[in-house]
């Protein structure tokens, strides 16, 4: 099989963004706009991808790692003279190169692989990625032949009248024959107002070989959208959002408003889950099936099971078993671990914490730093008091414990399987299974204090 190469162009420095943040590293639904075309280009098994990047380089290797290979362009000579960095790699290499921008994250899988396609059953030396819009003013127009070849890519600019009216766009995808490609870019010149090596002269020089160029047009031209500023930016989520909402519900998912829901792209969402609106799902989320989220909940990269509820929520970085009721108005931190049948309830705050099978901790409470057996009862306003000002420590609740109102459990500190602690109690010895601890001061009744007192300060 012939080999396929990529050329992932990300080296603009995107002044427009306005931004401290390198341009193709802004997320569109929770990923780096240049993570979505690597991904949606990794489909394609290809064997080589090369990332060129320019401004921010670390910051861009730092986040997408070993995916890719990098070249550097240190100068911003443009789209040609960007490709050609790559020569270190793929120069010489038998084969076919895309070459696609990094800040283009709508382009599908499905879009490479029929340009791909086209590319290879057309015998193609270069295949351009083109889109039909309605107003195509300051795009380059695609003019084919007779035959629905490409003639030339014309500028705007550069267009006569007639060559105006076109309204097949290049969207600045393409297909190489890889050969052919860094042949010709050793002819490109930058003889131009900008000063720039532009790619599209390698169709005119391969053109001139009488070599054949072709044109692959995608259904969508919102795909070819490329994010320069915050407002293409913005149009990109959108776009993403309702594709990746489409998916779910298209799979069995229930979403109640699809215009107020949030999902990120690598969600993962079981049948029969029904998504209230002001839902926000973020990261590497994966929920069962027959699940009830939201309405106004927040989860971010949590693993949650079957049959479970998150209403008003917020759970981030956490396990969720089966039929658990979280909510509402609570905080799930992370690393926390709740089992099958438990309730998390109003106003309560669990982190660091592996809560047991059918415990529950219903009202007000705060569980930090630790370990909570099966069946346990957190009475309202039960407190894990994990922290001393240096250090945490760990509060362990074995098996039917059962903690009454207003506890304190200064840790480190044991409750025993069985053991009842006395509503009100501050806790700082271990309790024994089975055992009742009361830990507060006798209760004494001054009888008339009050009138006495008060009669006192009048006098």
């Amino acid at each position: 099989m012939e080999k396929c190469f990529a050329v992932i162009l990300a080296a603009g420095q995107g002044t427009r963004m306005k931004s401290k943040l390198y341009k193709v590293l802004h997320p569109v639904c929770g990923k780096p706009m240049v993570q979505h075309v690597i991904d949606n280009v990794s489909k394609l098994q290809v064997d080589e991808i090369i990332t060129v990047v320019g401004h921010g380089a670390e910051k861009v290797k730092s986040e997408l790692g070993e995916q890719t290979l990098y070249v550097l362009q240190e100068q911003q000579l443009g789209t040609a003279h960007a490709v050609l960095q790559a020569a270190q790699y793929l120069e010489g290499k038998e084969g076919t190169t895309i070459v696609v921008c990094g800040d283009t994250p709508l382009i599908t899988s499905e879009t490479f692989e029929k340009l791909l396609k086209h590319h290879l059953e057309t015998k193609a030396k270069a295949t351009i990625l083109t889109a039909e819009v309605d107003d195509p003013t300051g795009y380059g127009r695609v003019i084919r032949n007779e035959e629905g070849l490409v003639e030339k890519i014309v500028e705007h600019k550069d267009a006569t009248e007639s060559e105006r009216l076109v309204t097949e766009i290049n969207t600045g995808t393409y297909c190489f024959d890889n050969a052919s490609l860094f042949e010709a870019l050793k002819h490109v010149n930058n003889d131009n107002a900008q000063g720039e090596y532009y790619l599209p002269d390698v169709i005119e020089i391969l053109k001139e070989k009488g070599e054949i160029i072709s044109a692959f047009q995608t259904d969508s031209f919102e795909e070819t959208l490329g994010v320069n500023d915050r407002i293409a930016l913005s149009q990109a989520e959108l776009i993403m959002k309702r594709r990746i909402n489409q998916k779910h519900m298209k799979n069995g998912v229930t979403i109640v408003d699809p215009d107020n829901t949030y999902i990120s792209a690598d969600a993962e969402i079981g049948q029969d889950t029904v998504i209230y609106p002001g839902t926000v799902i973020i990261g590497k989320t994966v929920i069962g099936e027959e699940c009830e989220i939201g309405p106004n909940s927040e989860i971010k990269d949590c693993q949650i099971g079957h049959n479970t509820n998150i209403r008003h929520s917020v759970v981030h970085d956490s396990q969720i078993g089966n039929q658990v009721n979280i909510g509402p108005f609570a905080h799930i931190r992370p690393a926390s671990v709740i089992d099958d049948g438990v309730k998390i309830g109003n106003f309560v705050e669990v982190k660091k914490s592996k809560i047991g099978k059918e415990s529950k901790a219903s009202h007000l409470s705060y569980i930090g730093d630790a370990e909570v057996g099966n069946g346990v009862n957190l009475g309202c306003g039960s407190i894990t008091v994990n922290y001393d000002g240096k250090n945490k420590y760990l509060t362990k609740i074995e098996d039917g414990a059962f903690i009454g109102c207003n506890s304190n459990l200064i840790a480190p500190v044991t409750i025993g399987e069985g053991a009842y602690v006395a509503a009100g109690s501050t806790i700082t010895d271990d309790v024994p299974g089975s055992a009742l601890s009361i830990a507060r001061a006798r209760q004494v009744n001054k009888e008339r204090y009050v009138i006495e007192k008060m009669n006192g300060k009048k006098s």
